[in-house]
């Protein structure tokens, strides 16, 4: 597979600034065109050096050979048929969002729908803006590519270069609707359980400093997603909510059962309970 691509980044945050910094330094882009709408983060992203250079959208479609969208979601069901409207037959298009099913119903009828690979890096932070980059943020980590046989084969074979040569990531493969219920059930819930969880704590606890003091790495750990974007995670959670309802009401069910147990003294059956979570730990410490 041949390096040294033009890659163009439309949304120059945590994930597009790091792809970025992972693509340069791999030499799979031989340059990289930041494209942003936001004023004070195309000046950030080059004082940073996250980028070669900017361009409007316009015009940086008359270089690249792969443009990456790391926009809000909501974004993206607007934005990718009116850009691949102008691509050209040897240029690719791939986003990087945690939902896909608004996506694909977006570009299944498109007419150069065989360039787009629609994906979803599965690394980041609770941090956004320029700032947040990361060098290093997606090695050793998986990235899903979806309804890949609705993608050119050249095309995919492109963008499984960039993450696997350029970025070091591991790679596994899932239909759209599939994406969706698996990210709701895994990472969806973690982070709207984080938001809950600090809006808890601060409505109980008026003390500031108290919560300071107090809190251990388990706190921390356990909100620390709550300092995730709201703007971001609200489209997400809206976009996947279907999905979302069914993992919250197991959730809730499952709280109100523990709640249960401590109620009527059952402590013996909560225990077994807890222990019955502990198998969490097999399954994300396999090798």
């Amino acid at each position: 597979m041949e390096f040294n691509k033009v890659v163009g980044i439309l949304g120059i945050g945590l994930i597009g600034g790091s792809m970025a910094l992972g693509l340069r330094k791999s030499g799979w882009a031989k340059e990289c065109i930041g494209i942003d709408t936001h004023r004070p983060n195309q000046k950030r992203a080059l004082e940073l050096g996250l980028i070669d250079r900017l361009l409007p959208l316009e015009e940086a479609l008359q270089v690249i050979d792969v443009l990456i969208i790391a926009t809000p979601v909501d974004n993206l069901v607007e934005q990718l048929p009116k850009i691949l409207d102008q691509f050209n037959e040897k240029q690719i298009v791939i986003e990087v969002g945690s939902t896909k099913s608004p996506i694909y119903e977006a570009l299944k009828n498109h007419p150069r729908r065989k360039q787009f690979v629609s994906t979803h890096p599965m690394a980041g932070t609770e941090f956004s803006g320029p700032e947040a980059a990361i060098d290093g943020l997606f090695e050793g980590k998986r990235c899903v590519i979806c309804d890949q046989e609705l993608s050119d084969p050249d095309a995919e074979k492109t963008i499984e270069s960039l993450y696997q040569d350029g970025l070091h990531m591991n790679l596994i493969y899932m239909d759209s609707i599939s994406h969706d219920v698996h990210t709701a059930y895994i990472s969806h819930i973690s982070h709207i359980c984080s938001f809950a969880l600090a809006n808890t704590v601060l409505e109980k606890e008026k003390d500031e400093k108290r919560i300071f003091e107090l809190a251990s790495t388990g706190f921390e750990s356990t909100v620390r997603l709550a300092k995730s974007s709201p703007e971001t995670w609200i489209q997400i959670f809206h976009q996947n909510q279907e999905n979302l309802m069914d993992v919250l009401d197991e959730y809730i069910n499952t709280l109100l059962k523990y709640k249960g147990l401590m109620l009527s003294g059952s402590y013996e059956k909560l225990k077994e309970e807890l222990a019955k979570a502990n198998d969490i730990g097999r399954i994300l410490n396999r090798k």
